[in-house]
């Protein structure tokens, strides 16, 4: 035992009762408590139970305000079952997933590592300019591209000037066009964000360990995977909870690029959440049913990666 760490234990008597604080020391241990009790209950009210309210309510079945139990209690989420739309809004959401996410990750990891580089010129230009579409308004850019996507907008008219298409294609309104202009627009916002969290974790790399691979005859591309890659999977593993997660719960751009159409079946769990919520014939318990689906699916979903990405001791 260190001198240090006996000055730390608390002293006892010789009854082996710990000795009473001292007026300075309890003044600081509720200087403490006072600033961080108000915080822990605004967590409690705002968050906390919310959330408590949310779970009654999903076995609570009734329009508007005139609920009733429901009878079974596990009604709202045996309708899951049944409700063609909340499957179809799940495939959706799954689809962006599978496809969007892994492509945003790895574009992202390559634009870092150029980024990265040392001699590259207008560095702080080119890391500003790509962050950039990040700290656009989520409702600005999908009007943007809703724009951009129409039967008369931009790209339409490119591909027309370039010989490339015929007749302008309803990029909007068809469900493989739709789906793939979503796509776009995730990219097109999200990449840059995730840039910011690779460049920040190239900074930590031990430059020894690159100087080492290089010394080995290891060239750019082996030294990436074999070096770079391992000492980022932290920041990595981060950046694929916070994509996953934030495609799930995905809103802005299936509302306001597509309005779920054509048919629904672009339409995201969080949109179709919104719609049942708030839209026609509210249905408060259904709708908070929903929630609590997409809650254990995104739970579930971070405690694997944590479990399959996370390989320290």
């Amino acid at each position: 035992m260190t001198p240090a760490t006996m000055l730390k234990r608390p002293e006892r008597n010789k009854g082996g009762a710990k000795r009473q604080l001292s007026p300075a020391a309890k003044r600081r241990s509720l200087t403490g408590w006072a600033f961080l009790i108000p915080a822990a209950v605004l967590i409690g009210v705002m968050m906390f139970w919310p959330m408590f309210q949310a779970l009654i309510l999903s076995f609570q079945t009734g329009r508007g305000t005139n609920l009733d139990w429901a009878d079974p209690l596990l009604f709202n989420y045996d309708r899951m079952l049944d409700d063609d739309v909340f499957r179809l809004t799940m495939t959706n959401t799954l689809l962006y997933l599978v496809i969007q996410v892994p492509i945003m990750l790895i574009s992202a990891l390559v634009l870092a590592n150029i980024l990265n580089n040392p001699r590259l010129r207008w560095k702080s230009f080119w890391r500003t300019a790509i962050f950039v579409p990040a700290a656009i308004s989520l409702v600005s850019y999908s009007l943007v591209f809703r724009t951009i996507f129409a039967t008369d907008g931009l790209v339409n008219d490119f591909l027309l000037w370039v010989g490339f298409i015929d007749l302008p294609i309803n990029w909007l309104g068809e469900t493989g066009t739709a789906r793939l202009v979503i796509i776009l627009g995730l990219l097109w916002r999200w990449t840059g964000f995730n840039v910011i969290f690779y460049l920040a974790a190239l900074q930590n790399i031990d430059p020894t360990t690159l100087e080492a691979a290089k010394m080995d005859g290891a060239g750019p591309i082996r030294t990436f995977f074999s070096v770079t890659i391992p000492q980022m999977k932290p920041m990595i593993l981060l950046t694929v909870i916070m994509s996953t997660n934030g495609t799930i719960q995905m809103f802005d751009e299936s509302y306001n690029l597509t309005r779920g159409g054509p048919a629904n079946t672009t339409m995201t769990m969080s949109h179709y959440l919104y719609e049942v919520s708030f839209q026609n014939n509210p249905n408060f318990g259904y709708g908070a049913a929903l929630s609590y689906v997409i809650l254990i699916i995104v739970a579930v979903l971070a405690a694997i990666q944590m479990k399959v990405g996370d390989k320290r001791d």
